[in-house]
């Protein structure tokens, strides 16, 4: 499955923004209306610690809605590096805009490169072996899109964005279809031409998954051993996929088996979001 880019994004940041403010301006930021009206600041935004960043674009999008008048000066972008004390970006504009945008824009920029960074930390812990490392459905309800985004700028990838784009067939539905065979022969009459996934549980559930022409078969919980035979067997005839139980100690001997992805859910479910600050100038 390709990689979401922010172009795709658009209506969605929009969306994810209206919804944001919605949430925590409410009927007007009463707190705000202390400050005079026509008085404008400035403001920067640090990193209070080393991560990747992700989420330049729902940042302006806030500022955008809040008031177009705000000018978002960014020192860095989506995928970058940085170290704790960096400025990330600077704001000009009116006073009372800085302050009500302030707490849903940081909210984005904490989760998504907080979101990044993990996959950045996972992505250099396989490096070198080429294998892909891909997310899951396990996000933040209403967030999905932009979560997967994030893992993107982290050098992670995605996997299939919902339950519409592939077929991810698992144990329950190879016994309600009665088969791994009858599962993948209905799900190509279904949508012909959209990816086919069948978990797997041990290598004779394999070999029925590459004899019904599965597009990636996903390995669970298999051993070591029967990864590295699993790619043999495989031999290029589809994509094999790790999945369950993986740690960060596990992590980079499984890639060493020689299977295509691994997919992990903590990429995006155990985020730790970034700590910001938004210092203010009058």
């Amino acid at each position: 499955m390709p990689n979401l880019t922010l172009a795709e994004l658009s209506g969605e940041i929009q969306a994810n923004v209206r919804a944001a403010l919605a949430e925590d301006v409410g009927s007007g930021d009463i707190t705000a209306q202390l400050i005079p009206a026509e008085r404008d600041a400035s403001a920067r935004i640090i990193t209070r610690e080393n991560a990747t960043i992700a989420g330049s674009a729902w940042v302006d999008e806030v500022f955008r809605q809040v008031d177009p008048r705000v000018r978002v000066t960014w020192q860095v972008k989506d995928g970058d590096r940085v170290e704790a004390d960096q400025t990330l970006f600077t704001l000009e504009g009116p006073a009372r805009a800085l302050l009500t945008g302030e707490r849903s824009a940081l909210n984005f920029l904490q989760l998504l490169s907080g979101t990044a960074t993990r996959a950045r930390h996972y992505a250099d812990l396989v490096g070198g072996t080429g294998v892909k490392l891909l997310d899951t459905r396990k996000t933040l309800p209403g967030l999905r899109l932009a979560q997967k985004y994030a893992i993107t700028c982290g050098g992670c990838h995605n996997h299939r964005i919902g339950l519409y784009d592939a077929f991810l067939i698992k144990e329950n539905h190879i016994a309600a279809c009665g088969g791994i065979a009858e599962a993948i022969a209905a799900a190509h009459r279904i949508a012909p031409g959209k990816p086919v996934e069948v978990e797997v549980e041990d290598l004779a559930e394999l070999r029925q998954a590459l004899e019904a022409r599965a597009d990636i078969i996903m390995l669970d919980e298999l051993s070591l051993d029967d990864m590295r035979t699993a790619v043999a067997l495989t031999a290029g005839r589809a994509k094999l996929e790790a999945s369950g139980g993986i740690t960060e100690t596990t992590l980079r001997t499984i890639a060493e088996t020689g299977v295509d992805y691994i997919s992990i859910g903590t990429l995006t479910k155990d985020v730790k979001a970034l700590d910001l600050s938004m210092r203010l100038a009058l």
